[in-house]
């Protein structure tokens, strides 16, 4: 993967190799949100999931948020972006969004600004990984749930301890637990199981983010006839499952191969890889709205 060049600053392309770092309160307490967005023949993927999760999240943060920023106004941005950087197949994007001005912890503005980076990539579909993930959970610091637990915030500070933990103990993922013990997602991806052919996936209201792969292939898999619940997840349930796949929107799908002592199979994995690569190909902007069986 490659850095590109030009990065958009409020809608001004700069170089990225020229530092520039603005007094902003996303640097300064992390008053911000962001959007990772997978590109695909040169165009962002399922966007309209990914600016209406941030607009979401600026409205709980008390963002005042520009009525011209749209969705459509954001793909020209990025369009902008990616044309000046020569992207016409594969790439990954931040769209950041962070309170402008200054102020301590009380803020002399709620107007935002905008920040776009972007980094290429060698495949323009999503491809399962070959080996299996090795994974576990983290204990030393749970997941509170409130009314910030679904969004992307700037203060990844549990998702970066987490995997300096799975870095110490060699493994390629870790899960997150809440204070009710229940796994609720993994440091980087949402989390499904696979028991019998039926998905598994922890529920909003656990904590975990609302990820737009998570919403993507609940309702992918329900087109394709696959039975698909919410519930709360522990790591028995870890233990006992057929398959453990992780979800994000820039990997889309990946397997895990082993969870402490259990190894695992990977063909709903396989299977979900083609469902999304078979819509991914066909419109890389489709957005789906989500449709749950509750347990």
């Amino acid at each position: 993967m490659s850095g590109m060049k030009l990065i958009n600053y409020q809608g001004e392309l700069l170089n990225s190799e020229v530092p520039f770092l603005k007094d902003n309160r996303a640097f300064r307490y992390g008053d911000s949100l962001f959007e990772t967005i997978r590109i695909i023949n040169g165009a962002p993927h399922n966007l309209g999931s990914h600016i209406n999760r941030l607009f979401s999240g600026a409205k709980i943060l008390s963002y005042n948020i520009p009525s011209h920023y749209t969705e459509d106004f954001f793909r020209a941005e990025i369009g902008k972006m990616l044309q000046a950087n020569e992207v016409e197949l594969g790439a990954k994007i931040r769209l950041h969004l962070f309170r402008a001005g200054g102020g301590a912890f009380r803020s002399e503005s709620d107007e935002v600004n905008y920040l776009i980076t972007g980094e290429k990539l060698p495949t323009n579909e999503f491809v399962l990984n070959n080996e299996g993930l090795s994974i576990d959970v983290f204990n030393e610091v749970k997941k509170e749930r409130s009314i910030l637990s679904n969004l992307k915030t700037g203060n990844s500070l549990l998702y970066i301890m987490a995997m300096n933990e799975a870095k110490k103990k060699g493994l390629d993922e870790i899960c997150i637990m809440n204070q009710n013990q229940v796994i609720i997602e993994a440091s980087q991806s949402n989390i499904f199981l696979v028991s019998n052919g039926v998905l598994y996936t922890p529920p909003l209201s656990d904590g975990c983010v609302g990820g737009t792969m998570r919403m993507n292939l609940i309702n992918l898999a329900l087109e394709n006839k696959v039975t698909v619940y919410e519930s709360s997840l522990s790591p028995q349930n870890l233990l006992v499952a057929d398959e453990i796949i992780l979800t994000n929107a820039i990997k889309g799908v990946q397997w895990v191969g082993a969870f402490r002592g259990k190894r695992y199979y990977n063909k709903m994995a396989r299977t979900l890889v083609d469902y999304l690569n078979g819509v991914n190909l066909v419109n890389s902007d489709l957005g789906l709205q989500e449709n749950l069986k509750s347990s």
